[in-house]
């Protein structure tokens, strides 16, 4: 018992596969542009210097731990 691939089989495999590929192109564009905007956000937010801490200077010397015996 075989089947064959019809016409219109091929025709809806076309159109979802169109579909599939336009929806993860726009999803695709979508999220870049909204991670491109959050680090815009932050870019803007560190430049202004709105109250964000500065980093602690490094130590002069380097820590050195001790190995611990057991």
């Amino acid at each position: 018992m075989g089947t064959s691939l019809t016409p219109e089989f091929w025709r809806q495999f076309a159109v979802l596969l169109v579909t599939a590929t336009v929806v993860t192109f726009v999803l695709s564009a979508a999220l870049d542009e909204l991670y491109l905007r959050r680090q815009r956000r932050r870019a803007a937010r560190r430049s202004a210097g709105t109250g964000t801490p500065k980093a602690t200077p490094l130590p002069k010397r380097p820590v050195v731990r001790t190995p611990v015996r057991h």
